[in-house]
C-alpha cells in the first residue's frame, strides 16, 4: 500500500491530536445540554462560553457575543448574506467577486433571481482583485448594499486587500462580509483594525473537525436569524449547541495563534516554494496560476499545459498523492474552474490546473516524493495527448 501524501489541505485538514483530546470529555463525560437549567448542563455551558472567548481573541473581536457558532462555513456565509439582505425589506445591491467560493456565489445567484442587483468584480491575470472597478460599483449603486468578498482565494491562495475593501465599503454605507476560511490560521486576523461587519471561518480548514463554523457579527450589524427554532446564539441561530465541536474549534484557534508566531507558516511557505520551483524545473510548459508574491503560504496552483488535470489527479492518487483541481464543492464538474477562467488562463492550460495545498504536518520528505512522481505522471499524460507533437 502506498504511503499517503496529503496535499489537499485547502479542501480539509487533518484534525490536530490536541483538538481531538480537548473534545473527547464532551462525548463521554460532560455531554449535557448547555441550555439546560440544571448543574449538569451548566457545567457544559461554561466551557462553551470560554470557547467563545478563545475564538473572539483569535479574531481580535471586541466581544465574545460577536461570535456565532454555526454548522459549517457554508451555513455561516449563507447566514451573513441572507441575514443582511432579508433585513433590508427592499431590493438592494450585493457586490462580490467572480472568484468567490460557491458558498457565496450560490446565495448571490438566488438573490439575483429574487430581484436584487448583483455585481461581480473581476480579477486580473494574477488573480488580484480590481479595486478600481469595486470603488466604481460602490459609487454607482444607491440604496442598501452588501459587500461579500473573500480574504484569500481557495484555489490560488491569492490574498485580497480586505482592509481597503472594507474601508471603501463602509465609506459608501455598505455592510461588509468576508469569507476568511482560507486566511484563518495562515494570516493574522485582527478585527480591531479591519472594519468588516461579518466574517466567516471554518473549523475543518484549520485542524478542527468538519461540522463547525464561525460567523463573526460586529455589534450593531442589522441582520435576521437564518435558522429558526431556538434561543441559542442570542436568538440569531437556533439549534442545540454542538458542544464537542465548539470546544475543538476553540482549541484549533489557540493552536493556530501559536503557529502564526512560532515560524510554522514560514516553514510551510519554504516547502511550498520548493515544490513550485521543482515542478517548474522538471515539467516543461507549466505555469503558476495566481500572484506568487501575494498569497497564503501553503498554496500552489500550477497548470500543466496540453493535459487534463483530472487525469493527473487520478494517477497521482494511485501513487498515494492527494491534490485537487480546485474547490471540493465543485468537484465532479467537467467545466474548468471559474477562478482559473476569470484570470484568463490560456486554453492550453485552463484544463490542466492542479492545486497543491500544504499544512504544518507536511514534511520535506513528502515534497521530495511528490517531486519524483508528478513529472513522471505529466510526461505519461503528455505522451497520450493529441495536443502535443510527438
Amino acid at each position: 500500500m502506498q504511503p499517503l501524501i496529503y496535499l489537499d489541505n485547502n479542501a480539509t485538514t487533518r484534525p490536530a491530536p490536541e483538538v481531538i483530546e480537548a473534545m473527547m470529555p464532551y462525548f463521554t463525560e460532560s455531554w449535557g445540554n448547555p441550555s439546560s437549567m440544571h448543574a449538569f448542563g451548566g457545567n457544559v455551558a461554561r466551557p462553551v462560553a470560554q470557547a467563545r472567548e478563545s475564538v473572539a481573541a483569535f479574531l481580535g473581536a471586541e466581544r465574545p457575543e460577536e461570535i456565532l457558532f454555526e454548522g459549517c462555513a457554508t451555513e455561516a456565509d449563507n447566514h451573513a448574506i441572507f441575514g443582511v439582505t432579508s433585513a433590508w425589506g427592499q431590493p438592494g445591491t450585493i457586490i462580490t467577486s467572480r472568484v468567490e467560493h460557491p458558498a457565496v456565489l450560490g446565495p448571490c445567484l438566488r438573490l439575483k433571481e429574487q430581484g436584487h442587483n448583483v455585481i461581480e468584480i473581476g480579477v486580473n491575470a494574477e488573480g488580484l482583485f480590481d479595486l478600481e472597478a469595486y470603488a466604481a460599483a460602490l459609487e454607482a449603486t444607491p440604496g442598501p448594499k452588501l459587500v461579500s468578498v473573500m480574504w484569500a482565494n481557495n484555489e490560488t491562495g491569492v490574498i485580497f486587500p480586505i482592509q481597503r475593501i472594507a474601508e471603501l465599503g463602509k465609506a459608501a454605507g455598505a455592510t461588509v462580509h468576508t469569507d476568511a476560511v482560507q486566511a484563518a490560521g495562515k494570516l493574522p486576523i485582527d478585527l480591531r483594525s479591519v472594519p468588516v461587519d461579518l466574517l466567516t471561518i471554518a473549523g475543518h480548514k484549520m485542524h478542527a473537525p468538519k461540522g463547525i463554523g464561525v460567523l463573526y457579527v460586529r455589534r450593531g450589524t442589522r441582520m435576521k436569524p437564518f435558522v429558526l427554532g431556538g434561543h441559542q446564539e442570542r436568538g440569531r441561530r437556533g439549534g442545540t449547541e454542538n458542544v464537542p465541536y465548539i470546544i475543538g474549534m476553540a482549541k484549533a484557534c489557540e493552536l493556530a495563534s501559536t503557529a502564526l508566531t512560532d515560524g510554522s507558516e514560514k516553514q510551510i511557505a519554504q516547502l511550498r516554494d520548493k515544490l513550485e520551483a521543482g515542478l517548474l524545473a522538471t515539467c516543461p510548459d507549466s505555469r503558476v496560476n495566481g500572484c506568487r508574491t501575494n498569497r497564503v503560504p501553503n498554496t500552489l496552483n500550477i497548470s500543466f499545459e496540453y493535459i487534463e488535470g483530472e487525469s493527473v489527479l487520478y494517477h497521482l492518487s494511485d501513487r498515494g498523492i492527494c491534490a485537487s483541481s480546485g474547490s471540493a464543492c465543485a468537484a465532479g464538474s467537467l467545466e474548468p474552474s471559474h477562478v482559473i477562467r476569470a484570470m484568463g488562463v490560456p486554453f492550453t492550460a485552463v484544463h490542466g490546473s492542479i492545486r497543491f495545498s500544504l499544512s504544518r504536518y507536511t514534511t520535506e520528505a513528502e515534497i521530495d516524493s511528490t517531486l519524483r512522481h508528478v513529472p513522471e505522471v505529466v510526461a505519461e499524460m503528455r505522451a497520450l495527448s493529441p495536443f502535443v507533437k510527438h
